[in-house]
């Protein structure tokens, strides 16, 4: 007998899907109100905002909407119509991926319309069934679900742990000698949850032993790390050895859109095999003008980055000397881990919410072992020492709260009163 094929669905909502009649509108898919900043409105009232990656201050500075504003004015929010290979593409789309692929050190780029279906598609049209692909585990999902289109061999490889990329690089090669294809090797610059960086620079150096090319992602990089700007590459001293360079507008330009970056002949080839570019319309001219000067900022502006980076060592030296376990990151992505079930997270981040007003992200299983609750993290350009300070504060006392089990008894509470 054939199913019904709604039946699965109607009765497994899925890990995360299980918790939505306690959590959306709350915990997931809050609403956000107010001019975006580190001071928004939740639920009618004033929130210190931790949860948006806004890592400049570009989001509402007054130049960057001065110039987002005069873009509608001027274009409309349809201009150009189309896909960029039939009739969506324009001088200042060519100048913006000039300006993109001097910036981050490589002979060329290709604008994309979103950093995810970019990712997913670059993935694609690198590599055929005959081609192998090696990845960190903790891939985001937009590599997850690139590496899931691949019609060949794929290898994970522990989290940041070079070893184990080599161990699987060694049985790559085996694999790609037999069928007659490459290897590609796919990490991030920064990874978002945790935030550390990608090991690029050991994983640079094994090409001198095994013949494969590398993919980063950089999203949290781009514009944050190295003397410039230019993302973790430029950070660790190995920029020339990422063959394939992408990011984002989403984070630090405050924006939507993407890039890939790479030598010439490579961008070549992915303008006329990218799918998601070639059946998509192209980038609105307010996203590229707006790009255009959201990048001149990124360059003219060093103080950004410098006042980004005053926040994050504030911000991070204060929670390691309170005693917090931030883990291992080394970028502006700031984890404060803690041990509670998930029901216990719930309810700290209301107590948080509503008798503190900061609000962040809260991640548990599945996305991080049962019995950890992550707290993430994203300060700003934006924010003040006064910001912090209050945050630091809060922490203390909510620490104190999941430590001496009043966390627990309210959740055990509320569980009695929904049976």
């Amino acid at each position: 007998m054939v199913k019904d094929l709604f039946e699965r669905i109607q009765q497994n909502k899925g890990p995360l899907g299980k918790w939505a009649s306690q959590a959306e509108g709350y915990y997931v898919f809050p609403k956000l109100e107010g001019e975006l900043g580190p001071r928004m409105k939740f639920h009618g009232k004033e929130i210190l905002n931790w949860s948006i990656n806004d890592y400049l201050g570009l989001a509402n500075h007054p130049e960057v909407r001065k110039v987002d504003a005069e873009a509608a004015a001027q274009y409309g929010a349809a201009y150009p119509m189309g896909a960029r290979m039939m009739s969506g593409h324009t001088i200042l789309h060519e100048q913006l991926q000039n300006e993109l692929a001097s910036f981050v050190q490589k002979e060329a780029a290709y604008l994309l319309n979103f950093g995810y279906q970019g990712m997913v598609s670059i993935i694609d049209a690198l590599v055929t069934k005959n081609d192998v692909i090696v990845y960190d585990v903790d891939g985001h999902g937009c590599i997850i679900d690139g590496v899931r289109l691949h019609m060949g061999k794929r290898f994970t490889y522990k989290h940041n742990d070079v070893e184990s990329l080599e161990k699987n690089l060694q049985r790559a090669t085996k694999m790609a000698e037999e069928l007659g294809g490459g290897i590609l090797v796919i990490t991030e610059g920064v990874f978002g949850m945790r935030g550390q960086q990608g090991k690029l620079k050991e994983i640079v150096a094994l090409k001198e032993k095994y013949n494969f090319r590398l993919l980063v992602d950089d999203a949290h990089g781009f514009g944050t790390l190295g003397k410039t700007g230019a993302g973790a590459g430029e950070e660790q001293g190995c920029q020339d050895g990422i063959d394939v360079y992408f990011s984002t507008f989403a984070k630090s330009m405050a924006s939507i859109g993407a890039f890939v970056a790479a030598d010439q002949d490579v961008i070549d080839y992915l303008k006329y095999n990218l799918r998601s570019q070639m059946f998509a319309k192209s980038l609105p001219m307010i996203m590229t003008v707006g790009a255009l000067k959201r990048l001149e900022m990124l360059r003219t502006m060093p103080e950004l980055k410098d006042k980004l980076w005053e926040n994050v060592n504030y911000l991070q030296n204060g929670l390691k000397t309170k005693g917090f376990n931030i883990g291992d990151t080394n970028t502006c992505v700031t984890p404060v881990y803690l041990e509670g079930s998930i029901p216990e997270a719930m309810v700290m981040v209301n107590d948080l919410r509503e008798n503190y007003n900061i609000f962040l992200s809260i991640v548990v299983y599945p996305v991080i072992p049962k019995g950890i609750i992550l707290l993430r993290m994203i300060p700003t350009a934006s924010h003040t020492i006064a910001d912090i300070d209050e945050t630091l504060s809060a922490f203390e006392a909510i620490r104190e709260k999941l430590t001496n089990g009043t966390y627990k008894a309210l959740a055990d509470a509320n569980v009695e009163n929904v049976s």
